[in-house]
């Protein structure tokens, strides 16, 4: 059945590749993108520097805080450790690093595929597909000091269809006078008809971006178990110093290293691209980017999610079955379950930050290279997004230097003090710093903007607004949050109350309790912002954003569709604390199993030797309390960074549906309409793909868990003081099993469910696409926050009730393990699933409008109702099998 599952997705790739690539001659797409050329943009504000200039030099502030990161990396792991508890990270690390090994095995394979049907359609489709004159082309040669009556004359030859060059420059020639041309044509060849890059040199850079784009999701993920596995034991070794500040520091400076070095790495390749490579070739590069990365983290997310779920619950199901104490070295799940801490807490997010970060970024650029008719405000605008990234990740670093020196002063050689508030306080200085920087830069770069001589003052207010929306977003839903999963909250409190009485049953109902009202507040949050930002962008950014959506009509403003991808934008302003927050649960997870495992207050004399070589007494009792209050902590924020990296994800693709929109409005197959019936079926498709997948990564995790279980009970030897070895590596083996076998369903339902419907109705498949995006947010708001609550209602009753072994506590636990898959499985993969969706989507729309239009012009047959039956009937078989083959076997 593998077979099978490699034969569809070659064909899959294989057929993509071949009509996508053959749509290039007939549309003009993402990959067409005319980025402008940033030296024709100034800034007068700043002395007249150019925009290239100012992007240049501008990076070298990405530099400093990728130093800062690297800085920040070094200072954890020059801090000590005991041998016993070094040797558990080790062994962490030597898992992490062999799932990890396996995954880039996986994704080097689906990237041969890929680069197969690239190199197909860029050598075998790619060629010149005639000149033309374009308004944007008469903008960029305005630009270029070129006259008005040398481009009236240009302007007559709007309207002519492509040519090739001879017969294109033949035509400029003799529409030009001998002196005009003679004074003007090489400025206006450079524009109309710049020299082309050659198949094979385009080749190599989309291939090479591709790859970069997939390197780059891998290696943040790499870097963040590395730190990971550095802070996790150095975190458990400070807790016996009896000062818990240590233990709240060190999680926290690995996590902001982490922020660092992902938002860090992601702007050097953007402005790699955006400056280094060729003009004609930057918007292909950047398509291939993004799919590059996007490939890696979806990848990487939805194998993390069922990875590390089916080990924490095989893990955590021994606490009852056994009545064995938390992470008990005698358990051979407990290496599992730290591996998957880092699979799906470490690896999983960063990855998808990563991708999430770039993406947002190339949806902005294609946005502004679509609706803002000036070339010269396309490169202002262009600079003004990627010098605020560039501030807004030095405040980021900023703010958690000005919250250091705050929080020690407040909490050094305290012996108690609430874990959650160093966190708060990052986040609000954090967000302050960025809105701050928001208006400031935008005065500073875009107050003189005008369009078609008319000066626009309130746009930099406006614009610095919006996106104060989005970081507001980002600010405040970590504070909606805590309502519902805190372990100081009344609903995570209610969720224990319940259980007293009422066992799991009542844990779990509670639970659900928690999420659905979460999925109100947060959404009405959103809604709320993204309705302010649509009142900023009616006071005056339609006159700069404008596109004609049907042929033959004026352009319309679409000020508010680029509002809502500034919200996106705003969301990521404080990327590398979001990131920082998220990354603090994992470290604080594994640090409580590296102090179990390790076992160090069992070693003879080692108060003594800890004593003698660290220069302290240890104080063990009280050491296991700090990291047990601080996983709640850590527990808490996990749960805030979901829903910031769903909105993004939702909020974000409004801008890529849009570009599907202007896509079918050029071809005039544009029917929006909530009259239209396919609009209507497209509403309640995509919802029935969200539950779909719901239960699809559910099941992946229920049978490998099962399975895990099952080993588990039948080698857990408590004669033992710790587990073999070998029984941990099977339960890995188990994990990474079922992760990828899960991921095969889901990858190839997505992917030809996706070619099913926008083959049968592009107008069907964007109400799809929105569909999945509102089912998507509220879905995995709800199941992210009730999984927190169950997960802390635990710890409350671990920590602050210390009622470890009751029954209540069974019922805890139990209610835990439902939202292991809830939180930590399909929530958070919905993200890079809608993004997937959407970034997939751009190609099969336009592989169908093609096909449609040919048939149109009686060139060709209409064969996309034969070919979306054929992939609908794919895409149901194997919707058949996430749960019929993967079903836990009967014994008879």
């Amino acid at each position: 059945m593998n077979r099978l599952k490699t034969i569809i997705f070659t064909a899959l790739i294989s057929f993509l590749a071949v009509t996508v690539l053959a749509v290039s001659g007939v549309h003009a797409s993402e990959a067409d993108l005319a980025i402008p050329d940033l030296h024709k943009g100034h800034f007068d504000s700043l002395g007249g520097i150019s925009a290239w200039n100012l992007l240049f030099y501008g990076s070298f502030v990405i530099c400093g805080t990728l130093g800062i990161s690297l800085y920040l990396r070094g200072q954890i792991h020059k801090l000590p450790a005991h041998k016993s508890m070094l040797d558990i990270a080790e062994i962490i690390f030597q898992t992490c690093k062999t799932y990890l090994i396996q995954q880039g095995k996986f994704l080097l394979m689906l990237f041969v595929l890929i680069g197969i049907a690239i190199s197909y359609y860029l050598l075998g489709f790619g060629g010149d597909e005639g000149l033309v004159i374009t308004q944007k082309t008469i903008q960029e040669l305005r630009s270029d000091k070129v006259p008005d009556d040398v481009l009236a004359a240009l302007e007559t030859l709007e309207k002519d269809p492509p040519a090739e060059k001879a017969a294109f420059m033949s035509k400029l020639t003799g529409t030009l006078s001998a002196d005009q041309w003679k004074q003007y044509g090489d400025t206006i060849t450079a524009v109309v008809a710049p020299e082309t890059i050659d198949p094979v040199l385009k080749l190599i850079y989309v291939l090479l971006f591709a790859v970069v784009g997939m390197a780059g999701s891998y290696a943040v993920a790499w870097y963040g178990i590395r730190i990971n596995t550095y802070a996790n034991c150095r975190t458990a070794f400070a807790s016996l110093r009896g000062e818990p500040w240590d233990v709240v520091n060190i999680p926290l400076r690995s996590g902001m290293s982490i922020g660092l070095f992902l938002i860090s790495l992601e702007l050097v390749m953007m402005v790699i691209i955006l400056l280094f490579v060729p003009r004609q070739i930057v918007g292909v590069c950047f398509l291939g980017f993004a799919i590059g990365e996007s490939l890696g983290a979806s990848a990487l997310r939805i194998a993390g999610g069922i990875f590390t779920k089916i080990a924490d619950i095989g893990s955590d199901l021994m606490k009852i079955v056994f009545n064995v104490k938390e992470d008990d070295p005698r358990n051979p799940g407990v290496i599992a379950d730290c591996t998957g801490d880092n699979a799906g807490d470490s690896v999983g997010p960063t990855a998808d930050g990563f991708e999430t970060y770039g993406v947002t970024g190339v949806a902005l650029i294609a946005f502004i290279t679509l609706a803002v008719p000036s070339v010269e405000i396309q490169a202002k605008l262009i600079v003004w997004i990627f010098a605020m990234r560039f501030l807004m990740d030095f405040m980021s670093g900023a703010s958690y230097f000005i919250n250091q020196g705050i929080s020690e002063s407040k909490y050094k050689g305290l012996k108690e003090f609430d874990f959650e508030q160093p966190l708060t306080r990052l986040i609000w200085i954090a967000s302050i710093l960025c809105i701050t920087t928001s208006y400031g830069m935008s005065w500073l770069l875009i107050r003189d903007l005008a369009v078609d001589g008319k000066s626009l003052p309130e746009l930099w207010w406006q614009l610095a607004t919006i996106i104060s929306c989005g970081t507001l977003a980002a600010v405040l839903i970590p504070e909606f949050t805590k309502v519902f999963t805190s372990s100081h909250s009344k609903h995570v409190h209610e969720i224990v109350t319940a259980s007293r009485e009422g066992g799991a049953s009542l844990t779990i109902l509670s639970g659900l309790v928690a999420g659905n009202f979460s999925a109100f507040w947060k959404g009405m949050l959103i809604t709320g912002l993204m309705a302010g930002a649509y009142f900023v962008s009616q006071q005056g950014l339609d006159h700069v954003m404008l596109a004609q959506l049907e042929p033959g009509t004026a352009p319309v403003g679409v000020g508010s569709i680029f509002a809502f991808g500034l919200v996106a934008f705003g969301f990521l302003c404080m990327g590398p604390v979001n990131i920082a927050v998220d990354s603090y649960g994992p470290v604080t997870d594994n640090a409580q199993s590296v102090f179990e495992l390790a076992q160090t207050e069992k070693i003879p004399g080692i108060k003594e030797e800890i004593k003698r070589d660290f220069g302290f007494d240890p104080d063990f009792e009280r050491g296991k309390h700090y990291l047990e209050a601080n996983d709640s902590a850590g527990n808490t924020f996990k749960a805030t960074a979901k829903p910031v990296l769903i909105g993004t994800a939702v909020v974000g693709a409004t801008t890529m549906i849009f570009s599907i929109i202007l896509l079918l409005g050029k071809a005039g197959m544009l029917h929006l309409s909530l009259t239209d019936a396919p609009v209507l079926l497209g509403f309640m498709t995509g919802g029935a793909v969200v539950y779909w997948f719901c239960g699809a990564s559910m099941q992946a995790v229920t049978t490998g868990a099962y399975r895990a279980v099952e080993y588990i009970k039948k080698n857990m030897d408590l004669t033992k003081t710790a587990a073999d070895i070998e029984d941990s590596k099977t339960v890995v083996r188990i994990c990474t099993e079922y992760a990828q076998s899960g991921m095969w369903n889901i990858f190839i339902v997505l992917m030809t469910m996706t070619l099913a419907i926008a083959f049968f109705d592009p107008n069907y498949f964007v109400a799809y696409l929105i569909s999945i995006a509102v089912f998507g947010l509220y879905q995995a708001i709800f199941m992210a926050n009730a999984g927190g609550s169950w997960d802390n209602a635990k710890k409350y009753v671990e920590v602050d009730l210390k009622e470890k072994g009751t029954d209540l506590h069974a019922a805890t636990v139990v209610g835990d393990t439902v939202g292991d898959p809830f939180k930590d499985t399909t929530s958070v993969a919905l993200n890079p699933i809608i993004k997937f969706s959407t970034l997939f989507g751009l190609l099969a729309v336009e592989i169908a409008v093609h096909i449609k239009e040919a048939h149109r012009e009686g060139h060709g047959t209409d064969y996309t109702p034969y070919v979306g039956v054929l992939m609908l009937a794919i895409a149901l078989i194997f919707v058949w099998r996430s749960f019929y083959s993967m079903r836990i076997p009967e014994k008879h």
